[in-house]
């Protein structure tokens, strides 16, 4: 397979650039225009070509692309421009910003400018900085020939970084998991039905707007926008509150450490509000919800733009390795990751995105994975045991905690066991727990004390799991003061699959889970420095990390599996998403069904299952 490494540069100007885009808005919008680009074909010299738009595209199909893989930095941008604007699809896509995500974790500078310094390759220069709101005829030649220079060296720095990445070593099934989640985004499968979201806008907005002239007078508001300032205002809807009688509810600031108002739509004391035996104080805060969070709408405008733009297909855009833990993150301003699915009408979003004609979407869900991937590697036999025989486990915890049978039949006592299975096992205690039974639905009204009565039972029936986070706990000690002479790399939890050394904590593909900057702080706390500032680990913590890593491990490795058959086109948390033939649904489900059920090889014993669905949209599934 060639191999051509490419940089386009293109026009941006004051309102017009990535600061202020999104990299779909960028490349379809009116004032694009691709000035040059820089084309490494293999190893040959780089050359510089600029020119039309016709110039420039009869130059880029003198590639044989079917036979060619792609490499830039940021092939987001540059591979989306090659599809968007160009109609040309590689034959593979790398991408040396993806690779650094992974390779040096989420919170090491992914710059170009950075990596070439810390790999010591070169420099990267500046003259792009001369081109601000010049387009191709504003350059004089000159001009156009340093920007040209530019952009080769920029060539070069990627291949160069490119080359070290590989010889350093980086796992196939990593490039190809960069290679799927390119696909999504450059070349998009779903589409988007824009009628039924200018529908649901439509509602939207009337809803609000009766909501809001309700409330004109009783408030002696001038306006519906002065209605919506003052319960949007966090001390203003408390002095309504105050007003009518009804102390504001309030908490301490897990920020500041002082007291401020619990006005969030999660704290308890605003969800008690929505309660209130005061119907006009139950509306008050309807009206507060509806005015405050405009994201359902700025989200469904978005998605119709986008769907405008693309012919009604949907790009995805997914950050490769865009957490911690490796998991994927939203980007480009549309995050799928959190689509809401509760609400029948907010599910509007996910029900606009359809399959195209004679096709459907199987949404593939792996279930438990976290809990199942915890239970196996600290060796919670039972648990194991349980997750392996298909027992419906939170029944089963859920029956010790209230002494008596619990099952589907009882959906508080069975949502109480669920939150157990899933929190508990990262050491929450009794008030965090509270908190979550309270404020998640169906919720479940308990005091601090019987929380911890709940906790105290879990850590007693699964003994295993708190010896997991001792031993966490002391491998973050060790990482910070590791003795070359005295320690060996070593197995953390079951199975010898997740090692730990003075890099870090070694997965199974190769990769590892880094805390930059860890150390100790005043307080005897242990520390790494994240993109958010300082944050505090113990063995719980990292307990929660590695098996948040291994699950999308597991699920990656999966979706490959998958993607020899049908392509993968969309992921969320723990869950793969495909489209597949309308007349091959029930074999394409047995497959996809098959492939999430079996565990990796390197994690044997694991008890994997999965729920499959399919729909015409994403939202039936």
């Amino acid at each position: 397979m060639a191999f051509v490494t490419l940089d386009f540069e293109t026009y941006y100007g004051k309102g017009y650039s990535l600061k202020n885009l999104t990299t779909e808005e960028y490349i379809r919008g009116e004032e694009f225009e691709v000035i040059g680009v820089g084309i490494k074909e293999d190893d040959s010299p780089t050359e510089w070509f600029t020119g039309t738009h016709r110039e420039i595209k009869d130059r880029l199909d003198k590639i044989n692309w079917k036979e060619s893989a792609l490499l830039c930095h940021n092939a987001q941008f540059d591979g989306a421009i090659l599809s968007f604007v160009f109609d040309i699809t590689p034959a593979y896509y790398f991408d040396t910003l993806c690779m650094a995500r992974a390779k040096h974790g989420v919170d090491a500078g992914g710059s170009l400018a950075d990596l070439v310094e810390r790999y010591a390759l070169g420099k990267k220069g500046t003259e792009v900085v001369d081109a601000f709101g010049k387009h191709r005829k504003d350059f004089t030649p000159a001009d156009l020939h340093r920007y040209g220079n530019y952009c080769i060296n920029d060539v070069d720095l990627t291949f160069a970084l490119f080359s070290t990445f590989i010889s350093d070593y980086f796992p196939q099934s990593e490039l190809d998991l960069i290679d799927m989640t390119l696909r999504m985004y450059t070349q998009p499968l779903l589409h988007i039905d824009s009628n039924m979201l200018r529908s649901r806008l439509h509602e939207i907005q009337e809803e609000k707007t009766a909501l809001l002239a309700s409330l004109t007078g009783k408030l002696n508001c001038v306006s519906e926008e002065d209605v919506r300032k003052k319960l949007a205002s966090n001390p203003q809807f408390a002095a309504v509150l105050t007003e009518f009688g009804v102390k504001p509810p309030t908490k301490v600031s897990p920020t500041t450490g002082k007291e401020t108002f619990a006005l969030a739509k999660n704290d308890e004391g605003f969800i008690a509000l929505q309660d209130h035996e005061d119907p006009f104080i139950q509306r008050l805060c309807a009206v507060r919800l509806g005015t405050k969070s405009t994201i359902e709408e700025s989200r469904i405008e978005r998605f119709i733009s986008v769907g405008a733009r693309n012919r009604g297909r949907i790009p995805i855009p997914l950050k490769y390795y865009g957490a911690h833990t490796g998991r994927w993150a939203g980007s480009d301003s549309v995050n799928f990751q959190n689509l809401p699915s509760r609400d029948k009408k907010k599910k509007t979003l996910k029900s606009s995105i359809i399959a195209p004609d004679g096709h459907v979407v199987i949404n593939c869900d792996s279930s438990q994975i976290e809990a199942r991937v915890l239970a196996w590697l600290a060796g919670q036999k039972e648990l194991v045991k349980q997750f392996a025989r298909g027992e419906d486990v939170y029944s089963v915890f859920a029956s010790k905690i209230y002494e008596r049978s619990i099952s589907k039949a009882d959906p508080v006592e069975r949502f109480v066991g669920k939150t157990c299975i899933l929190g508990l096992g990262y050491g929450t205690g009794a008030e965090k727990l509270r908190h979550t039974l309270k404020t998640q639905p169906p919720g479940a009204e308990l005091t601090t004390d019987e929380c911890q009565v709940i906790v105290d039972l879990y850590r007693q029936t699964n003994d295993a799991i708190p010896k997991l986070w001792t031993q966490s706990n002391q491998a973050l000690k060790h990482i910070l003061n590791w003795d070359d002479e005295d320690m060996n790399e070593y197995s953390l939890g079951e199975h010898d699959v997740v090692r730990v050394n003075p890099t870090g904590i070694r997965l199974p593909n190769g990769l590892y889970i880094r805390y930059p900057g860890l150390h100790m702080d005043i307080n005897n706390k242990i520390t790494y420095k994240s993109r958010k500032g300082e944050v505090a680990l113990w063995g719980g913590s990292v307990v929660e990390n590695v098996v948040q890593a291994l699950a999308r491990i597991i699920v990656g490795e999966q979706m490959l599996v998958i993607r020899e058959r049908y392509r993968p086109v969309l992921t969320v948390h723990d869950a793969a998403v495909m489209v597949v033939p309308e007349n091959e649904v029930e074999a394409a489900l047995a497959f996809i069904t098959q492939v999430m059920s079996t565990p990796p090889k390197w994690a044997a014993g694991l008890p994997v299952a999965c729920e499959a669905k399919y729909g015409r949209s994403y939202g039936d599934c």
